[in-house]
């Protein structure tokens, strides 16, 4: 049985059963469903499940975000459900009857674009460990490059110089592969079109010099070389795509295996570098000057403040991609990309806000485990988990995390910080930043880090609900540890001045002088006691151990002014819930003791560990078995 089985069954209980989904795919961190009726979806309880970060809609999909183990997780729900392994494109299909032309066609662009990422991500990083060796002068008092001193590093340099030059030569290959592929039409023919594209380019003598081709026709329809270029290579793809359906419609069927091919690969190279191509590369050469000239005129602030407040919402909509055609157009026709650094500060804001929620939430063992890996994956460029499972769901995280991306995109842009190409969308990504500004990509980095952290931590300590900030935990057991439910000074008993409590006759346990309001469960159980005056409280778990916790000394006196009671007799809580609070000043005011006796009314027998202060959650009593 698969290890998330069990989680699995229940995420298809909560979005309707099997019968109420039409197709189920997932990408890099998402479930993808399309349901029958979306209604039946109970999206409180599935994001209530352990590994699931979040959920939300987007153009016809229901999405339930679950991080790095998704894979796992989709088997075991397609084992679990019965259905059959259902692919991203019959999800796509299904969804696209809600998608309106825009939605449509952003997300073609964004599909063309992913499964090219990391070839692209792979050629942004080797440029940055290049930069290492031949271009950052790091010794001999800042005279000397690694190549200088070190004559093995210039064969490992030009060994990288292959690979990344390749992937960036060839990248229009890869973009009309990918429109092959996705179009659902004759993948090689694909291929065979790129290399139309570049192969002109190894003819000049330019780009990979190491090939040499004896022959160069006189009359060739003005060819040239289309190296790196994006929107030329697109415009082609989509061509062949047509042609081919078109030859494939009118062929007879006994010769379409030589008809269809040859009349499609031969149609599209004559229209696509006649017409098409020379089109492509002026408006790829329009559209890379404008945002260019955007970035360094005397607007760079306000289109840096656009995109800032833009990326992160770009991601949650799954249009994002789009961003890696902008920056390949700028790579190509001025040799790096202000708009990438910017989205890698913008990533590691939205990382940073949730390391402020990693802080304030560290004793709250359901929401630990899933900020940290939502932190680490947003560092590291991936922001879904990030953004669903813990900025978003909150709110106030994700604001406090695109205020960190603007002043550090206000700073980029002022700066003109500039990358040789994309990368890793995060803190790694500063291997593809120019060698000239390298240090203040580093200052970048700082204000996207430290000015999110402290306006989450700032906010979230008066906006986070108290029952957020301590332990939660769905696996009740009932032999967890008892945790302090209050805060301050530890007392023993016999130091309460009520000999009720100090001569035991209630019960082992201890006494805190209070240093904070909040009352927490210090176990998980029901509530068998409230006073009507709020200051006392019992609290009964499973195995029949009861406790008692009586706020303040004589407090009874002050019919409940200045204590705030949240339970109910007869309500669950959990280990870590908020259950009252009590306003301090108030009741030192009226002159109330706020020594606060925590007692065990049951026969259990527990002895108190020796500490001198405790905070809320903290372990406080060893509960010792019968003999």
């Amino acid at each position: 049985m698969g290890k998330l089985k069990r989680e699995a069954k229940e995420l298809l209980k909560q979005v309707g059963g099997k019968e109420n989904i039409k197709t189920v795919s997932h990408c890099m961190t998402r479930m993808r469903f399309v349901l029958f009726d979306e209604k039946k979806a109970h999206i409180d309880e599935i994001e209530k499940i352990e590994w699931v970060k979040g959920t939300f809609t987007q153009s016809g999909q229901f999405q339930v975000i679950i991080g790095n183990n998704v894979q796992v997780f989709y088997n075991d729900f397609i084992e679990v459900s019965g259905l059959e392994n259902m692919n991203k494109e019959m999800t796509k299909n299904e969804m696209k009857t809600n998608q309106t032309w825009v939605h449509k066609s952003m997300g073609i662009l964004g599909e063309i674009f992913a499964p090219l990422i990391p070839a692209i991500i792979c050629g942004g990083l080797i440029l940055g460990f290049r930069n290492c060796l031949d271009g950052i002068k790091f010794f001999e008092n800042g005279t000397k490059t690694l190549c200088d001193l070190y004559p093995f590093w210039i064969g490992v340099n030009y060994d990288l110089w292959l690979i990344s030059e390749a992937i960036f030569c060839f990248l229009p290959v890869g973009i009309v592969w990918s429109i092959s592929k996705k179009m659902g039409t004759t993948q090689i023919l694909g291929i065979v079109l790129g290399l139309t594209l570049v192969l002109p380019q190894l003819w000049s003598g330019e780009g990979m010099t190491s090939m040499s081709i004896s022959y160069v026709p006189d009359f060739n329809f003005g060819y040239v070389g289309y190296q790196g270029y994006v929107i030329p290579a697109i415009m082609s793809g989509f061509a062949l795509v047509y042609l081919e359906k078109f030859w494939r419609k009118i062929s007879p069927d006994a010769i379409s295996i030589i008809i269809v091919p040859f009349c499609s690969i031969v149609s599209a190279v004559f229209i696509s570098h006649i017409v098409l191509v020379p089109l492509g590369s002026t408006i790829d050469h329009f559209m890379a000057s404008i945002i260019y000239n955007g970035l360094t005129s005397q607007l760079k602030w306000l289109i840096a403040i656009v995109f800032a407040l833009l990326y992160a919402p770009l991601v949650m909509t799954g249009l994002h991609h789009i961003t890696n055609m902008i920056d390949m157009q700028l790579v190509n026709q001025f040799q790096g990309t202000i708009l990438w650094p910017m989205i890698a500060l913008s990533n590691i804001a939205q990382g940073s806000a949730v390391l402020a929620m990693i802080v304030l939430q560290r004793k709250n063992v359901d929401m630990k485990k899933n900020n940290i890996s939502a932190c680490l994956s947003c560092y590291l460029g991936v922001t879904e988990m990030a953004l669903f499972g813990v900025n978003y769901k909150y709110k106030f995280p994700f604001v406090c995390a695109l205020i960190g991306s603007v002043i550090a995109s206000l700073f980029s842009v002022s700066q003109g910080i500039a990358a040789m190409s994309i990368g890793v969308g995060g803190i790694p990504g500063i291997l593809s930043i120019q060698s000239e500004f390298i240090f203040k990509f580093i200052i970048g980095i700082l204000l996207a880090v430290i000015i999110p952290f402290l306006l989450t931590y700032i906010v979230g300590k008066k906006k986070l609900p108290s029952e957020d900030l301590y332990v939660r935990n769905d696996h009740i057991q009932e032999n967890e540890d008892i945790c302090s439910p209050l805060m301050g000074h530890v007392l023993s008993l016999s130091e309460v001045d009520d000999k009720v409590f100090s001569q035991g006759l209630m019960g082992k346990g201890f006494a805190v002088d209070l240093k904070d309001g909040r009352v927490v469960a210090p176990l998980s159980g029901e509530i068998v006691m409230t006073f009507p005056t709020k200051h006392a409280y019992g609290i009964k778990r499973a195995d029949g151990l009861e406790i008692l916790i009586h706020l303040g000394m004589d407090t009874v006196e002050l019919n409940g002014e200045g204590f705030t009671c949240f339970v109910e007799v007869g309500d669950f809580v959990k280990q870590g819930d908020l259950i009252a609070e009590v306003d301090l000043d108030f009741v030192r005011s009226k002159g109330k003791s706020l020594v606060s006796p925590v007692v065990i009314t049951s026969q259990h027998q527990v002895s108190l560990i020796d500490v001198k202060d405790i905070q809320h959650c903290e372990k406080i009593l060893e509960l010792h078995k019968a003999a």
